[in-house]
């Protein structure tokens, strides 16, 4: 089944800030690109924590355990 990337839609709950990013609002290419990056995608921390621009999964885990997620 092929489904249309809504973009737009997406750009709009997109909470990345770092602007010159080509993937904002086309999420099955950030995902991949950060899942590469052994990453996480913005969309997944709280806004403070993204601003932090680490998207480690450790830092994740550590939100986790501190009960911010």
């Amino acid at each position: 089944m092929s489904r249309k990337c809504n973009v737009e839609s997406n750009k709009a709950k997109c909470n990345c800030t770092y602007e010159p990013c080509s993937r904002k609002g086309i999420c099955c290419e950030c995902i991949e690109y950060h899942r590469r990056m052994n990453e996480l995608p913005a969309c997944v921390f709280p806004e403070d924590a993204e601003r932090t621009y680490d998207r480690s999964f450790a830092y994740f885990a550590r939100l986790v355990n501190e009960g911010r997620i």
